[in-house]
């Protein structure tokens, strides 16, 4: 019985520290339209990008997100268009998410080496949860779970779908380059047990700056050009959605083919509940680079107060840049972010 207990409470706090938060990827770089619409059309070519990211594998209360988009950029007219699904599964619930965005995005030259891109999106959510895989009050007793006990608790429907509108900039230099998005605007009603409960708006700033390490490095930032890429760039992203809020901060290292990245991801300056660690996870960032395909993989090894027995978590991308069926223009800058 302590046992069960003690394993319910566990999920519970699993349950309290996810409340009212989206999907994360740490490799939010190797997931840019997810990232931000602005990002669509950022390539300056087709691009295809698919991610999957299996958090705390160990516990019933794990998260499974999968994303894949594809962008497309349009020199003629500076725009750019995105096609994003996401699909997520949290917990023992079974809850799960499916979101299909569409994204536009305008790319603004404000001076000889300063660019703007605002971006948009409308998506399509389906949310659904199988309410069986759940155990409510009434089907316990002090002995543990009451074997074939039903429950009385009423559920409007396993279903609700909804509209939700983002929208996302960028401002950015060939080394430089700092972004803002704002997801859930209209704060749509989620609920699934017929009440009213809204998504709360997530808002997101990020900021990076890219050094070279040699002259080939700087002379293809400056050119727009292809070239063996060896550079250190450190970024901050924070996140904030509802009442929680969080930080996440490190660094990339590219020596081509290769990208490492280490980071730390928390806010331990700040306590939700007394007693609560506000220390996330250290992250720790492989990739690959041949041609025109991007790997990468990355492990988040907990430091919250669920601990490494909770298996951290484990991220996959791969990103791969057709050719462009159209030259790229000299005044099209590509933003400097890492491809991981």
């Amino acid at each position: 019985m302590r046992k069960y207990i003690f394993t319910l409470f566990c999920l519970f706090a699993t349950a309290l520290t996810a409340l009212a938060q989206d999907p994360q990827f740490s490799q939010f770089y190797a997931a840019p339209l997810y990232l931000s619409p602005s990002f669509a059309g950022s390539a300056l070519a087709p691009r295809a990008v698919v991610n999957y990211r299996n958090q705390w594998p160990n516990i019933d209360a794990s998260f499974v997100t999968y994303a894949a988009s594809f962008d497309y950029y349009f020199p003629k007219v500076n725009s750019g268009v995105g096609l994003l699904v996401t699909h997520d599964r949290q917990g023992v619930g079974g809850v799960r998410s499916t979101d299909i965005g569409a994204q536009y995005s305008y790319r603004l030259q404000l001076s000889e080496n300063l660019f703007f891109q605002p971006g948009f999106q409308l998506s399509y959510v389906l949310r659904d949860a199988n309410f069986f895989n759940l155990t409510f009050g009434d089907q316990l007793n002090n002995l543990g779970p009451i074997p074939g006990q039903g429950t009385a608790e009423p559920f409007a429907g396993e279903y609700r779908s909804y509209l939700d509108f983002s929208s996302g900039g960028l401002l950015y230099t060939e080394r430089f380059y700092v972004g803002v998005s704002a997801h859930h605007m209209n704060r749509p009603n989620q609920s699934l047990t017929g009440d009213v409960s809204r998504l709360p708006m997530k808002t997101t700033f990020h900021a990076g700056y890219k050094i070279p390490l040699d002259a080939s490095t700087a002379n293809g930032l400056a050119q727009n050009v292809d070239a063996p890429e060896r550079s250190i760039t450190p970024a901050i992203l924070y996140k904030m959605q509802g009442k929680f809020d969080q930080l996440d901060v490190g660094l990339y290292a590219t020596y081509d083919p290769l990208v490492f990245g280490l980071w730390y991801r928390g806010l331990p300056i700040k306590q939700y509940e007394p007693g609560l660690n506000n220390s996330d996870a250290v992250i720790f960032l492989f990739g690959f680079k041949y041609e025109s395909l991007s790997v990468g993989y990355s492990y988040d090894l907990t430091i919250s107060n669920l601990g490494p027995a909770s298996g951290g978590a484990h991220e996959l991308s791969l990103s791969y840049i057709f050719n462009s069926p159209q030259p790229r223009s000299r005044f099209a800058k590509r933003i400097p972010c890492p491809k991981f």
